[in-house]
């Protein structure tokens, strides 16, 4: 019946499934949520065949909701396969692309920080948009270049952006950055100033999805100079450095102009030189005065700050960039690497812009940690002070997670591996035993089996990474973050926890400690992400080649003492 009835038969798939939305339903059971899937899944085999029609009903559906659509909005949903049929290829795209649009971006432009969804809200609202420009940019594209088009005769100070701010959360690729670029040249000095601070930001942002996502095309930049890319990006440098007409718009502006010189290697090369051309002038100045601003010599809090972010931009772009293609670069990284550690890692006055940027001050220093890894992994000097007891716990939050994206993120050939630190083993497993011993004792649970470190551990280190006697609930939360941060490090990398250089006896001693450790994790209560993750970890050290890291001179011995003697029970 349903081959006779195509029309009728998906219509009743996208009825059942808009019933089973939790804005309709409450709170799902494992039934329900079960069925849920069931039908998502059913919607994405149809959308092959029957695309408009799957799109053309979840757009009605979201016309009509007003609170939780989260389980609607999945970067592997209907639309975001790669594959379509001859059928899809047949529809007109466009006018469903016309429908959808603006229901996904309401979702990005009217959920903000207030609503309870609001977060992942946006992130599942664009990743959609994402995936729906790879195929339908130019439907994108004409919303942010049209909106463009009216802030240029807009005579109100306060305007609407979000339209702008689209270009941060599309696909982009070398051509169409270049797209962006060139429009927002033609059209950057008639905006009102919200409207360039808005393209200002999101372009950079724009710029982040092209390297992150096209990395060869990035590093083929720097192997076959584009000229019209490179033509298009200075027009827009020198109008930008016109606009920062002061300290606040300069600090505003500086790491989009970071980026737009990155986009032109033929300027790295001229800003590098004692003299320049007239022409070049402008951005020769603009590099003194990064430095200058990245050293503290004489500027505003707010232009070091900019000048942090704009260098963590360039370092970490100049990773894309193999150091053959363009050593000058590297030159430019090597003359402000030393000023920009000693800003974001200096444990005595740690780097904050504020109350509200914690979040953003802690990516800026994984950035730059991975950043300078990458670049020269045996310069760990950073590493160390991340490391030290002594720095504050977001330092040690820092290198976890900093660890984390060196192992799970290894998408070039020249990215040095992480076992370039598993020197470092016999340290993180402390940090690890330490932050364990105070989340249990802050849950109020019992102590764990056999996690104090052995007093000859002890004496091998220079300072303990012992926590203080008494800790507020921010410091608990933040030991709990730590803790569930360091998890995920063992889950993605055991190895990096097994390379402890003792005596057999105190490897296997230490493994244990470390196993035991999880196991008391997978049983807590209240803690599912940690418990899950926990469980992951103890996974992959079962592993039958990591077994043999459990203790490399015994490792079928340690493993049956191990196994049953101190962790079985717990189960």
């Amino acid at each position: 019946m349903a081959a006779h009835k195509p029309v009728e038969w998906v219509q009743a798939v996208i009825n059942r499934f808009d019933e089973q939305l939790p804005v309709k339903t409450g709170h799902q059971n494992t039934h329900t949520r079960v069925s849920t899937e069931h039908n998502k899944e059913c919607l994405i085999n149809i959308s092959k065949y029957k695309f408009s029609l799957v799109i053309s009903g979840l757009t009605n559906i979201l016309k009509n909701v007003n609170n939780m659509v989260t389980d609607i909005w999945r970067t592997d949903y209907p639309g975001h396969t790669g594959e379509q049929s001859k059928d899809c290829l047949r529809l007109d795209e466009t006018m469903l692309v016309k429908q959808l649009l603006p229901e996904i971006c309401h979702f990005i432009h009217t959920y903000r920080e207030g609503h309870q969804h609001a977060a992942e809200l946006r992130s599942s609202a664009s990743g959609v948009l994402f995936s729906l420009s790879c195929n339908n940019f130019n439907a994108v594209f004409s919303r942010i270049s049209t909106r463009l088009q009216e802030l240029t005769v807009c005579s109100e100070d306060t305007v609407d952006v979000h339209d702008i701010e689209l270009m941060q959360y599309i696909n982009v690729d070398g051509y169409k950055l270049k797209r962006l670029i060139q429009e927002t040249v033609l059209k950057f000095k008639a905006l009102k100033k919200p409207a360039q601070l808005a393209v200002i930001n999101s372009l950079e942002k724009a710029f982040w999805n092209w390297v992150e996502n096209y990395p060869d095309e990035f590093t083929m930049l720097y192997q076959r100079p584009q000229t019209d890319m490179a033509d298009a990006a200075e027009r827009l440098f020198d109008l930008v450095d016109s606009f920062a007409e002061s300290p606040k718009r300069k600090a505003a502006v500086w790491p989009l102009q970071i980026i737009l010189l990155i986009l032109c290697p033929e300027i790295t090369h001229i800003i590098s030189r004692e003299v320049v051309e007239e022409s070049k002038a402008n951005k020769k100045l603009f590099w003194e005065s990064l430095r200058k601003a990245l050293a503290g010599q004489g500027v505003s809090k707010q232009l070091t700050e900019s000048a942090a972010v704009a260098c963590v931009k360039l370092c970490k772009a100049s990773t894309y960039i193999n150091w053959e293609d363009n050593l000058v670069v590297f030159q430019l990284v090597q003359s402000i690497v030393v000023d920009l550690k000693t800003l974001l890692f200096n444990p005595s006055k740690p780097f904050s812009r504020g109350a509200g940027s914690q979040n953003a001050d802690v990516d800026l220093m994984i950035d730059c940690f991975v950043s300078c890894f990458r670049i020269n992994p045996h310069n760990n000097q950073h590493f160390k002070v991340c490391l030290a007891s002594s720095s504050p716990s977001t330092f040690h939050f820092v290198l976890v997670n900093s660890l984390h994206r060196i192992i799970t993120n290894s998408d070039l050939d020249w990215w040095p591996k992480v076992d370039a630190v598993y020197c470092y083993s016999g340290e993180l497993r402390l940090m690890f035993s330490d932050t364990l011993s105070r989340v249990m004792q802050s849950l109020h649970t019992h102590a764990p089996l056999r996690m104090t470190p052995s007093l000859t551990f002890k004496e091998k280190m220079t300072t303990s990474l012992k926590f203080k006697e008494k800790a507020t609930d921010l410091d608990t939360r933040s030991y709990k973050c730590l803790l569930l941060a360091l998890v995920k490090l063992i889950h993605a990398d055991p190895k990096l926890m097994l390379h402890v250089r003792k005596q057999a006896q105190e490897i296997k001693s230490s493994t244990a400690e470390l196993i035991t450790g999880l196991v008391q994790l997978v049983s807590l209560a209240n803690t599912a992400q940690l418990s899950q993750e926990a469980m992951e970890a103890l996974l992959v050290l079962h592993q039958p080649e990591t077994i043999e890291l459990w203790n490399p001179e015994a490792p079928i011995e340690t493993f049956w003492d191990i196994r049953y003697k101190d962790t079985l029970w717990f189960f």
